[in-house]
């Protein structure tokens, strides 16, 4: 039997509109704006374009989103796996470590880089890559443990070893499929910190897009604006790109079972 939402319940939902819609709109309203706001048209877009190093930044977001988001899967997910099949013992130390990062100030990792990181990496624009994924552990543990709470974990384990599958096939062909939202979810927290994170990117003097952004947007208001809803609109479609994707054979597989 469907439940019928309450008046209250729509209440919430209009409010949920007018905060996060709303602005939306009236971002892209003004984005659009041109010729000292008389008329419409897509001249701020194509200035964002025409700014030097706009696909250079753009694209080193990119592969420091990329890389954050394989870290982040390659990190937490199988040790996420191991705490809820027979490391329980070790949830409270985990689950304390991937809090740390919300109390420590972001500059206390800028510092210690010079001394934690190693020379290689140091001069590499990559090093930011494994800052954003310390970043990103307590949001994307929660995203995690819960979609793996949501699932038989053990039955599904056993029955694959039962199966003759190592435990390296079970977590790809078994248990990643079947928390695919969990992952699309970890992934895009991931993304969308990588593609906005500044502070690091400043503090230790690399450029990336979030920088370039801030540089370039000074001398033009509705190119920032502009800048800002590309920037928004981009990593929506990336992240729609990624949950949307086609489902592998193994998941389709597992959902019929």
């Amino acid at each position: 039997m469907k439940r019928r939402l309450s008046a209250g319940n729509y209440l919430v939902l209009l409010c949920a509109f007018a905060f996060f819609v709303v602005p939306m709109i009236a971002a892209i309203e003004f984005s659009l704006r041109g010729d000292q706001g008389t008329t419409h048209g897509l001249s701020n877009y194509r200035w964002i374009l025409a700014q030097e190093g706009f696909g250079a930044n753009l694209f080193t977001s990119a592969r420091l989103a990329a890389i954050t988001a394989i870290l982040v899967l390659l990190l937490m997910v199988p040790t996420i796996v191991y705490l809820h099949l027979g490391g329980a013992r070790w949830k409270r130390i985990i689950e304390f470590i991937c809090l740390v990062p919300l109390v420590v100030p972001v500059i206390s990792y800028a510092m210690g880089v010079a001394t934690a990181m190693p020379i290689f990496l140091q001069s590499t624009v990559y090093e930011l890559s494994f800052l954003y994924v310390i970043v990103t552990m307590p949001y994307t543990y929660r995203a995690l443990d819960v979609g793996l709470s949501s699932i038989p974990l053990l039955t599904l384990v056993e029955a694959s070893k039962s199966a003759g599958a190592t435990m390296r096939q079970t977590l790809v062909l078994v248990v990643m499929p079947s928390i695919r939202s969990a992952i699309n979810g970890a992934i895009f927290l991931s993304v969308a910190l990588a593609l906005g994170e500044f502070t690091l990117a400043v503090l230790l003097h690399w450029d990336t897009f979030p920088t370039w952004i801030n540089n370039v947007a000074q001398s033009n208001v509705l190119g920032a604006v502009s800048l800002s809803v590309f920037s928004l609109v981009g990593a929506w479609l990336v992240v729609l790109v990624v949950a949307v994707g086609p489902k592998s054979k193994h998941s389709d597989q597992n959902q019929e079972a």
